[in-house]
C-alpha cells in the first residue's frame, strides 16, 4: 500500500493514527484490588470458623494452642496466595493492550500492574484493620507491665478482706493503705494482751498488705508486728520475732515467685507478638511476588488467548 506525504505536517497520510495510552489501567486495578479484598474477608472469616471449630475449653478435646497458632500461620499464607493470585491474574487479563513499540516493556508493566493491586489493598487494609493491629500490639506491650504491677494485688486484696472482716459489716474498708497509715496514728509502743484478737489480726493484715505493695517491709513495723505476736500468742517476743521473719520471708517468696510468672508470661506473649509480625511480613512480601506473578500470567493470556 502506497503512502502520500502530507507537506503541512510531514506525515504519511493514510497510517492508522496510535494514541498514545497511559502506561498503567487504573481500572483494572481497582478491579483486581476489589477483588483481593473480597477475597481476603471471605478466606478469613472462613478461617475464623475453622478456628472455632476445632478449638475447645474442655480439657483434652480440640486442637492445642501450638497447633492452632501454625494452622493460623498457615492460613495466612493461603489467603495471601489465593487472594492476590486470582486479583493479579484478572488485573493482567483486564489491563488494555499496548502499541507494538511497547513490547519490550510489556512484562514489566504487567508486574508492575500486579504489584500496584498489592499495595493499594494493603493501604486499604491498614487504613481499616490498622488502629485494631496497633491496638492488639500495644496490648501485648503493656500486658506484660501490667502482669507485673498486677502481682501485688494477691496479697493486697487478701490484707483488705482480712481487715474489713475485722473491721465489722459497717466499715467495709477496701484501703489497706489509708487503715495503715490511721494505724500507725494509734500505735502504742506495747500493745494490750488483753485487745480484741480480730482487730489486731486486722492492723496486722494491714500491714501485709501494704509491705507486698511497696516490696518491702519497716523494720518498725516489723518490730511492732513481733510484739503484736507475743502479745497475743502469750509468748515471747524473741520467738514471736522468729515467726514473723518466717512469715514475711515465706510471704516475699510467693511474690516474688509470682513475679517471675509474670514476667515468663509477659515474655512469652512478646515473643508470640514477634513471631506473629515476622510471619505476617513474610505473607505480605509472598503476596507481592503472587499478585506480580498472576498478573504477568494474565497478561500473557490476554496476549495469546489461544
Amino acid at each position: 500500500m502506497a503512502y502520500t506525504t502530507d507537506a503541512a505536517t510531514g506525515t504519511a497520510r493514510g497510517m492508522p493514527v496510535v494514541r498514545p495510552q497511559a502506561a498503567i489501567s487504573w481500572a483494572a486495578v481497582f478491579a483486581g484490588t476489589v477483588i483481593a479484598c473480597a477475597l481476603s474477608i471471605t478466606l478469613l472469616t472462613g478461617g475464623v470458623g475453622l478456628g472455632f471449630i476445632v478449638m475447645s475449653p474442655h480439657e483434652g478435646e480440640g486442637a492445642s494452642a501450638g497447633a492452632v497458632g501454625i494452622a493460623a500461620i498457615v492460613w495466612m499464607f493461603v489467603v495471601h496466595i489465593v487472594a492476590y493470585g486470582v486479583a493479579g491474574y484478572v488485573t493482567g487479563r483486564l489491563r488494555p493492550m499496548w502499541a507494538p513499540r511497547y513490547s519490550d516493556e510489556v512484562y514489566f508493566r504487567d508486574t508492575a500492574h500486579g504489584l500496584a493491586v498489592w499495595a493499594l489493598s494493603a493501604l486499604i487494609s491498614v487504613a481499616v484493620f490498622g488502629s485494631a493491629f496497633s491496638a492488639a500490639m500495644g496490648m501485648v506491650a503493656r500486658g506484660g507491665a501490667a502482669a507485673v504491677e498486677a502481682t501485688a494485688m494477691p496479697v493486697a486484696m487478701a490484707g483488705a478482706s482480712a481487715a474489713g472482716s475485722g473491721q465489722g459489716e459497717g466499715s467495709g474498708s477496701q484501703q489497706p493503705g489509708a487503715d495503715y497509715i490511721v494505724d500507725r496514728m494509734f500505735r502504742g509502743e506495747q500493745p494490750d494482751p488483753a485487745a480484741d484478737p480480730q482487730a489486731a489480726r486486722a492492723e496486722l493484715a494491714r500491714m501485709v498488705a501494704v509491705a507486698g505493695v511497696r516490696g518491702d517491709i519497716a523494720e518498725e513495723d516489723r518490730d511492732y508486728m513481733a510484739r503484736v505476736v507475743a502479745a497475743q500468742g502469750g509468748m515471747p517476743e524473741t520467738q514471736a520475732r522468729e515467726r514473723v521473719d518466717a512469715a514475711l520471708d515465706q510471704a516475699e517468696q510467693m511474690r516474688q515467685q509470682t513475679i517471675d510468672q509474670a514476667k515468663e508470661a509477659a515474655d512469652a506473649a512478646r515473643k508470640a507478638a514477634a513471631g506473629l509480625a515476622l510471619w505476617a511480613f513474610a505473607a505480605m512480601l509472598v503476596g507481592a511476588f503472587v499478585a506480580a506473578w498472576m498478573a504477568m500470567v494474565g497478561g500473557r493470556a490476554a496476549r495469546d488467548p489461544d
